[in-house]
């Protein structure tokens, strides 16, 4: 007795098991940050409160909509994989990666601002983790939207179809990780006081 298709092609999780594999390592990696992170604001509040101050929310909050607007177009591109549409896949996956290339822009003038007004690693404690937590995410940005680059032109290709879809579900799966540690880091560094 064969398997439905809809089942294949739902299975969960969603694409390879290494992917999977990868992003628990990143959020353990990440979950290490964060700690740190919140360790050491314990030990000096009022230096993180002031540093704190001097981050633009505004960029921030566009930067949050920015990666969630960009995890909804990735959610469209798999929905309409999984009914072997390709074109429709690349076409949102193509507005995802516009919405990471707003991300690393926003990202680039806030980075302009700081280092413009001296700031570096070694500014304090603050500027240290907000550079070393920001610019790591910054990094996973730019290979999330390779990934969905790289997926965009094999579904461009016709690389994919609704039977057999799990690299679109892939490079998904890294994205939405991408956004997840954002919705963290956001109110960590720049909301939470």
């Amino acid at each position: 007795m064969s398997v439905p298709l809809t089942v294949q092609a739902n299975r969960y999780p969603p694409g390879d098991l290494a992917i999977w594999i990868f992003i628990l390592a990143e959020l353990g990696v990440f979950a290490v940050f964060f700690a740190a992170y919140a360790f050491a604001r314990v030990g000096d509040v009022a230096l993180f409160n002031a540093g704190q101050a001097t981050l633009d929310r505004g960029a921030a909050l566009l930067n949050t909509l920015a990666l969630i607007t960009g995890s909804f177009f990735v959610v469209r591109a798999v929905a309409l994989i999984r009914e072997g549409d390709n074109r429709g896949c690349v076409r949102w996956l193509l507005a995802a990666l516009g919405m990471g290339l707003v991300f690393l822009v926003v990202k680039g003038f806030e980075y302009a601002h700081h280092f413009g007004a001296g700031v570096t690693l070694s500014t304090n404690t603050f500027y240290m983790f907000y550079l070393s937590l920001t610019f790591f995410h910054f990094m996973h940005v730019i290979l999330g939207m390779v990934i969905l680059a790289a997926v965009a032109l094999k579904a461009r290709a016709g690389g994919y179809s609704a039977a057999d879809h799990s690299g679109v579900e892939t490079g998904a799966s890294y994205w939405h990780m991408v956004d997840l540690v954002w919705l963290i880091l956001f109110p960590l560094i720049y909301v939470m006081r």
